[in-house]
């Protein structure tokens, strides 16, 4: 469901423009990977709006010669070609004819360009949104903090789950700002006065292009949004999650000293394009970005199977150019210096023990059929080679209720918010994750009042700092809990990086910083019983219950992985 959208804009950036910064800021072969996929974004994109092209995978080694000579021969139309990951972007208004191309030399598989992504998804209870609800009230988590680090730090329990407070992290270690944070995701509001100072508007850019279809009316007359701006909100939650400062205003983030870095492959409507995402990844490998957060999962299909029966030739053939474009960019990220981080996702769902998805293709409305699925499907990219898998915690630090969870799959575990996990089993907003907001959002969504204050209600709050007033919202899901790790990942990235010589910043060894992650957590046992039963009271009064089966033990399982991640044990270094 597409959010309430913004006002219209009229100030045109973005793409372009960071484009050229960046070319100033980085060296080598990386500066001109760069600049070329920054600058040529917004023609791409715009290319996706005609729902005629597709993605054309190379066969792996290949230099994609043969490929788009078959491509061609197909009367299809060359858009672009990306050697780095194997795949061309082909015009044609023959789908046949691109089906037919699948078999042809040199080509691996074809797949639509078109959304095949959704982050984040409006579900029931509120996941991830949380609309006004009769019955809200004051939350457990508005408890007062010792010595608060903000003005609304006291309403900020996932801080201090994980040891994000004044006599914590915050007094040892803040992070440094030679470490990059990638957010990979509907865009940063690089005017929130709560993240500004850590935002880096030469690097941040803008890989899609507003779809009147699905985002409503353009703000600006090219449909390229600049690259500080966020209309859906959710990616300014996360980067403030991850690193909004301690200025005396609103809240404080993990890492409230990093550099955050706007990669947006999220449309205003919360859908996501297959080839804008492998772009973001490659970007943030060319500028030398330290960690991503990437709380999406790539659709159409919930579950990307090899050969599911149930799907026709040219639906197995698409989940798997997208199982295998998805691997390659992240392998290229990796490569260069990137450590990805995932959200799990809301299903509620054992990751390891999947069995049904009536949800895919989710894409176009009403394409959905039941499909019977199995281990051997993934979600992506949660379940990519080399991603780390974040499952969402509620105050109590028990795994979230929408939390999915899985032994092969959840790697750490992190707050995400539960407002549910309450002493009556009722919903309180108060126990979702408070993070910034766009001020233009929160105007545009009806949420204020004429003099700016919050509405009665409203799941916001402002604060103001002399004249500079700030919103913030109140959301909970796997994609609060994924920020919180990548914000740690950062700290120790900060501790124990060495200098960077091409993007002059700070770099660590992804596969460091994964070690390093795995032992700054506090390990969290299964629960007793390990089938795990839920209670949920609704606004409507409605009892709602499931139950969920925790597998593994102290130092490892099902639902918290190698632990709950942990800021005041990554600043100190005093790792298990």
């Amino acid at each position: 469901m597409r959010r309430t959208r913004s006002l219209v804009r009229t100030a045109v950036g973005g793409t372009a423009v960071a484009a050229t910064v960046a070319a100033t800021l980085l060296g080598g072969a990386g500066q001109a990977a760069a600049q070329t996929r920054a600058a040529a974004a917004p023609t791409a994109a715009a290319a996706q709006t005609t729902g005629s092209t597709y993605l054309v995978m190379f066969a792996q080694g290949s230099d994609g010669a043969a490929a788009v000579k078959a491509a061609k021969a197909a009367g299809a139309s060359v858009v672009s070609v990306d050697r780095a990951l194997g795949y061309a972007v082909v015009r044609s208004a023959n789908a046949a004819a691109m089906s037919t191309l699948s078999r042809a030399a040199g080509v691996q598989g074809t797949a639509r360009n078109q959304v095949i992504g959704a982050a984040p998804k409006d579900a029931k209870d509120g996941v991830e949104r949380l609309a006004p609800a009769v019955g809200d009230r004051a939350a457990a988590a508005d408890a007062p903090a010792a010595t608060p680090a903000e003005p609304l730090a006291n309403r900020q329990w996932d801080m201090r789950q994980i040891g994000a407070t004044p006599q914590g992290s915050y007094a040892v270690d803040q992070g440094s700002k030679k470490v990059r944070v990638g957010v990979i995701d509907t865009g940063i509001d690089g005017t929130h006065p709560d993240v500004a100072p850590n935002f880096d508007a030469a690097l941040s850019v803008n890989f899609v292009t507003d779809i009147p279809s699905i985002d409503g009316p353009c703000e600006v007359p090219s449909c390229v949004d600049p690259a500080n701006e966020d209309d859906d909100g959710h990616g300014t939650h996360v980067a403030s999650t991850i690193a909004s400062p301690i200025n005396g205003l609103g809240v404080a983030g993990v890492a409230p000293n990093v550099t955050l870095v706007n990669i947006r492959a999220g449309q205003d409507s919360g859908f996501f394009f297959l080839q804008p995402t492998l772009e973001a990844l490659e970007y943030a490998g060319d500028i030398g970005v330290d960690v991503v957060n990437m709380s999406f999962y790539t659709d159409p299909w919930l579950y990307n199977c090899l050969s599911n029966p149930a799907d026709t030739p040219a639906q197995q053939t698409e989940q798997r150019v997208v199982r295998e474009l998805t691997q390659r960019a992240v392998r290229y990220a990796i490569n260069h210096g990137v450590t990805p981080i995932a959200a799990e996702g809301n299903e509620a769902t054992d990751l390891g023990h999947p069995t049904s998805d009536d949800t895919s293709p989710d894409y176009p409305a009403g394409a959905a059929y039941p499909r019977t699925v199995d281990n051997s499907c993934i979600s992506v990219p949660t379940e990519t080679r080399g991603v780390i898998a974040v499952s969402a915690t509620g105050i109590s630090k028990r795994k979230a209720y929408y939390s999915n969870y899985g032994l092969e799959q959840t790697e750490v575990a992190a707050p995400g918010g539960d407002v549910y996990d309450t002493p009556d089993n009722t919903r309180d907003i108060r126990a979702g994750v408070l993070a910034a907001m766009p001020e233009a959002l929160a105007k545009a969504s009806g949420l204020l009042n004429p003099d700016g204050t919050p509405k009665a209600g409203a799941p916001i709050v402002r604060d103001c700092k002399g004249t500079v007033c700030a919103y913030y919202q109140y959301l909970q899901g796997t994609s609060m809990a994924a920020p919180h790790a990548v914000g740690v990942a950062a700290l120790l990235i900060s501790r124990f990086g060495h200098r960077d010589t091409g993007s002059r910043g700070l770099t660590l060894a992804p596969s460091a910083v994964t070690a390093l992650l795995y032992r700054s957590t506090v390990p969290q046992a299964c629960p007793e019983p390990r089938l795990f039963h839920y209670d949920r009271i609704l606004p409507t009064g409605e009892t709602v219950t499931a139950d969920h089966l925790c597998q593994g033990g102290v130092n490892f399982n099902g639902f918290y992985g190698h632990g709950i991640v942990n800021a005041y044990v990554a600043s100190t270094g005093h790792l298990r």
